[in-house]
């Protein structure tokens, strides 16, 4: 461990090393138990946890106290407080199996000057501090409205962040205009490994928010409580694509990625639909939204993951229409037929990840903001460039289309042409016969009839970027 944290410019004398070492032995013990981390390798673990924690602290000037927001089993705040035991860290955490893990690692470790805030952070929270310091994946203007009411004036709010988050950071501007200044925006890569990393600063120009003003209602509020309400039958409408074409509208259900809606398109976002009264907006909801308070059972009926998040009412862009007959755009072009929801999103999350700039939804597709669709995708659908098309049947025959078919040639032995159209089968019917005569196939062991459709999409969409990059 002294080494691999040398590696890393990291000096720790042997008090620290010792303390290291020995939450390094309490992560690894109780790992198993609690989830407390997806890396296990022991290097990995000192480098990516333990180095990648302590850091910024000689990136960046890092004030006292510090809150260590969404601090999971300890990290970077533990790290941050071995390597400086002169700053006072609270660590913010809400779920009680690790809040009782970051208590008994106080106490093993003897360490003073920091505390576990045993709650959620949310703007009604006013215990104030001078700077916020978090490693999570929330959107950084979910963050910087999350702590509007302990964050001092001239504190601090330091992210730390993957290389590519300037749609994040663009995504906070508008809040950060008013509210906090940009002051530092730090690449840098962690010593001797290939990971990159970016420490992105802002520090606030407003006073605290008073936490009576914080937790006051902002939205207007709309209590629901019968089945024959007309909202509510708009709102289940919505759970079904012909509702949500007819309106368009949808549900879109998950905690991250309600956020993440929430953060890029605030325009878009209608309504902040819970059970009761318990989980008001997010503080980044913008105002004009309602909030949307259903009976239990009500609400029940619109969780369809079980989640029990609240749920978000979004107004839908109207897909442009994609013209067969016009010239093809150079690349690939992916054509969806299929009918089942969750095929539909899980491909289109394909086709984002392998760089399809060009995502066709044929008339006979699923519609691609179908809950299940938008759960597939990972929220994928919401930035996707995405295309309304015609029936298979209306398809020229002279476009240029490569159709994945068992009865074609290997795939690993067809060349991908510069200009054209991927298509795969619908479910069941397969792929209209007019496409056999180009079609490629995926090879599988025998007796194995066939592979999901979207499955079968992304390894076909694999090969292509591959090939592209081979040259």
């Amino acid at each position: 461990m002294r080494t691999l944290i040398g590696r890393c410019g990291i000096d720790l004398n042997r008090k620290q090393l010792d303390q290291l070492w020995h939450y390094h032995q309490l992560l690894r013990r109780y790992d198993a138990e609690l989830n407390l981390t997806r890396i296990h390798n022991f290097e990995n673990m000192v480098v990516k946890l333990y180095a990648d924690s302590i850091l910024p602290a000689l990136q960046t000037t890092l004030p006292s106290p510090l809150m260590d927001l969404g601090s999971g089993p300890g990290m970077p705040g533990i790290p941050l407080k071995i390597f400086r035991p002169d700053l006072q860290i609270r660590l913010a955490e809400s779920r009680r199996p690790r809040i009782d893990f970051l208590k008994m690692v106080l106490a093993e470790l003897s360490l003073s000057g920091i505390e576990v805030i045993e709650r959620g952070i949310a703007a009604d929270y006013d215990q104030p501090v001078a700077g916020v310091i978090t490693r999570a994946v929330e959107p950084i203007a979910a963050t910087l409205a999350r702590v509007a009411g302990c964050l001092e004036r001239e504190g601090m709010v330091i992210f730390m962040k993957g290389p590519h988050c300037d749609a994040e950071i663009d995504a906070a501007a508008d809040l950060a205009k008013d509210q906090y200044m940009l002051t530092e925006d730090i690449p840098y890569q962690i010593p001797r490994s290939p990971h990159r990393r970016r420490l992105v600063c802002y520090r606030r120009k407003t006073d605290r928010i008073p936490a009576d003003a914080a937790s006051r209602p902002r939205h207007r509020v709309h209590v629901i409580e019968s089945e024959a309400n007309a909202v509510f039958k708009d709102l289940k409408k919505l759970l079904a694509g012909r509702g949500i074409k007819k309106q368009g509208q949808a549900l879109v259900c998950g905690a991250r990625l309600v956020t993440d809606v929430i953060a890029t398109q605030p325009g878009r976002c209608q309504a902040w639909i819970t059970s009761g009264n318990r989980q008001p907006p997010a503080a980044i909801a913008p105002q004009h939204m309602d909030w949307l308070q259903l009976t239990p059972a009500l609400f029940q009926a619109l969780d369809v993951f079980g989640t029990r998040n609240p749920i978000l009412q979004y107004n839908l862009p109207e897909l442009p229409r994609w013209d067969p007959t016009a010239p093809l755009a150079a690349g690939c072009s992916l054509l969806i037929p299929f009918q089942d929801p969750e095929n539909v999103g899980a491909v289109i999350r394909s086709a984002a990840a392998f760089g399809v700039e060009r995502i066709v939804l044929l008339a006979e597709s699923a519609n691609p903001f179908h809950p299940k669709a938008i759960r597939a995708s990972a929220g994928t659908v919401f930035s996707a460039n995405l295309r309304a098309g015609p029936t298979l049947d209306e398809l020229p025959d002279d476009l240029p289309v490569m159709a994945l078919a068992a009865s074609g040639t290997p795939i690993e032995a067809a060349a991908f042409p510069d200009t054209f159209c991927l298509l795969a089968g619908m479910e069941g019917p397969g792929l209209p016969p007019r496409w056999h005569r180009n079609a490629v196939a995926i090879p599988m062991a025998e007796g194995v009839e066939s592979l999901n459709a979207a499955v079968a999409t992304s390894i076909a969409l694999y090969e292509w970027r591959r090939s592209k990059r081979a040259g």
